[in-house]
């Protein structure tokens, strides 16, 4: 079910780190999505068209990290923007696919928000006040 807002599908194994990302993009205007694997974001791609974004972490557990992920995801659904997320500093643009985007850890909130795309259609009423109250550091997971 759409709520006519940009949809962004934020894959993240830390609990924290994942709802703190989801009240980000909320905050910012967009329907949030998480998963907490890379399997169980492709189960949600495969039952939701409007998923915008996915903003994924390389280091989970499962069957592909978040780099594969995002490949995975340019193959299937081209249309998707992709950002990808880690701590470790040896994600390069050769390890991301086409258009996809990298963020390294830790960030705080107004570095994700800013991530984001912010075309008039992702920005709600008050989004901007709201990912102001969440300055803390994200954690670095």
């Amino acid at each position: 079910m759409s709520s006519g807002k940009p949809v962004i599908l934020v894959v993240e194994d830390e609990f924290v780190v994942r709802m703190l990302a989801v009240a980000i993009a909320e905050d910012g205007g967009f329907e949030a999505l998480s998963a907490a694997s890379a399997d169980e974001a492709i189960g949600i791609l495969e039952s939701r068209s409007d998923v915008r974004l996915v903003f994924t972490d390389v280091n989970m557990p499962g069957s592909m990290n978040g780099l594969r992920l995002a490949h995975a995801v340019r193959g299937r659904w081209p249309p998707v923007e992709l950002l990808v997320t880690s701590a470790l500093g040896n994600i390069t643009t050769k390890d991301l696919p086409e258009r996809g985007r990298f963020l390294a850890k830790p960030y705080d909130a107004d570095t994700l928000s800013e991530s984001f795309p912010t075309d008039g259609r992702c920005l709600a009423a008050g989004g901007e006040a709201g990912h102001r109250r969440r300055r803390a550091s994200l954690f670095a997971g």
